[in-house]
């Protein structure tokens, strides 16, 4: 009869007692469908003796992480204790150190250490699965590195960041401005306790520079996406782009040019009526564009503690039937380091900037547009004051280059009373 999988779980948060709770609930169903029992024979956190709402006492502990990673008993180590660096990467290195494969939901650690932690588990010819890293329950790493293997991936994009999504709905549905929506989000416990992590955009860049290592087969590059929040958005933006028929989405973009790899996380204006554009509240969308299957559209929670604990389980099974692949979904050693690359790709842009009060300011903005090249679709002029004139530009099809190149000239004059908001629009 074939052994049981043993795992250690490191960190007992949300997640982790998610997956405990599975292991349990569901013992014969698991073994039913991987031919393999799954037990649990160690677990560490940092609180012992905190209550987890969790009988944990038929598990060994383990208060430090790399001593449960290196136990002869466990054949899986659960990183589930979140952070790039500290005990979870050194966790994580002594497990594959020790001939153990890793499940993991550290988007942090996989976006910045990935590359060298793929190469050492190959080497000692183990696995890292990160399922639950990228989008909660939506199984995309499986889809990019396995049901999709056939195609040439053109495209990736998506909704990664359900805590961004929830305030941008919520302004449009309450008309409430960013300020008391980021104070109703943090009191609800949506937010990091860094919220940069969200509103920043840092934590949905690190989920694409995931994607952006398995769709295109380059090394995982942070630091070449192109990083913006949502923290410039106002109740205005909502507005306006609801009137043209957009709403506005935290959107993770990554695509392969004869430049290198652009990849963007920035605020969008996408139709109100596309799959991303229907998006609400917490939710998770990713689309995948393929050579041969054109367009999928991936949507599904994305936190919360059973469709994590899901998809941690799901990379579970997988090692229980004997299912490995490369960390990315080719060896680490083919990867390339491909040079990170700013959009070429021209598109349309929505501009909102506020103008002292004063005779041929709007003028000297439209002459500064059509020296950069930058046509103007419309403009229109609204909530005026004694001192300024809020006016908001849709540009016809532009490079982001020539915009910055504009916006930088803007700023150089005596008519800007704030600095203008920049947002792409987006076609899906």
């Amino acid at each position: 009869m074939t052994a049981p999988l043993r795992l250690g779980i490191a960190g007992l948060g949300t997640v982790g007692v998610g997956v405990v709770k599975i292991v349990r609930s569901h013992k014969a169903l698991l073994t039913a469908r991987t031919g393999r029992e799954i037990v649990i024979t160690a677990v560490g956190a940092r609180d012992q003796g905190k209550d987890r709402g969790v009988n944990l006492n038929g598990y060994a502990w383990e208060s430090d992480p790399v001593a449960l990673a290196r136990r002869d008993d466990i054949d899986v180590f659960v990183e589930l204790m979140g952070g790039s660096d500290g005990p979870a990467l050194e966790a994580t290195r002594a497990a594959l150190d020790t001939g153990k494969d890793v499940v993991t939901a550290n988007k942090a650690m996989l976006a910045l250490h990935g590359q060298a932690l793929a190469e050492q588990a190959e080497d000692a010819g183990r696995a890292i699965r990160f399922e639950a890293a990228v989008a909660g329950g939506i199984p995309v790493i499986k889809a990019l590195t396995e049901g999709l293997a056939g195609n040439e991936i053109t495209r990736v994009m998506g909704v990664m960041n359900g805590t961004c999504n929830y305030i941008l709905t919520r302004m449009e549905s309450a008309g409430l401005p960013y300020d008391a929506v980021f104070q109703e989000a943090s009191d609800l416990g949506y937010l990091e306790a860094d919220p940069t992590l969200d509103v920043g955009g840092i934590d949905a860049g690190h989920k694409l520079a995931l994607l952006s290592a398995i769709a295109f087969g380059t090394r995982p590059d942070f630091d070449g996406v192109d990083l913006e929040g949502i923290q410039r958005i106002a109740i205005d933006d909502i507005r306006q782009a609801a009137d043209m028929g957009f709403r506005i989405k935290l959107l993770g973009v990554a695509r392969r040019t004869g430049r290198g790899l652009e990849q963007r996380m920035q605020p969008c204006l996408v139709p109100a009526d596309s799959p991303l554009g229907q998006l609400e509240g917490g939710t998770n969308m990713v689309v995948v564009e393929g050579d041969a299957v054109e367009q999928i559209v991936l949507r599904g929670p994305g936190a919360g503690q059973g469709p994590t604990a899901s998809a941690v389980m799901g990379d579970i099974c997988d090692l229980a039937r004997g299912i490995r692949v490369p960390t990315f979904g080719r060896p680490a050693h083919t990867l390339e380091a491909a040079p990170a690359a700013l959009s070429g790709l021209p598109a349309p842009y929505y501009l909102r900037m506020s103008l002292m009060d004063k005779p041929g300011a709007l003028a000297k903005i439209a002459a500064i547009l059509g020296n950069s090249g930058i046509s103007i679709d419309r403009m229109r002029q609204y909530g005026h004051s004694e001192a300024t004139a809020p006016v908001l530009i849709v540009t016809h099809k532009t490079t982001r280059a020539a915009l910055d190149e504009a916006i930088a000239a803007m700023t150089g004059t005596d008519v800007m009373a704030s600095l203008p908001v920049a947002l792409r629009i987006e076609q899906v």
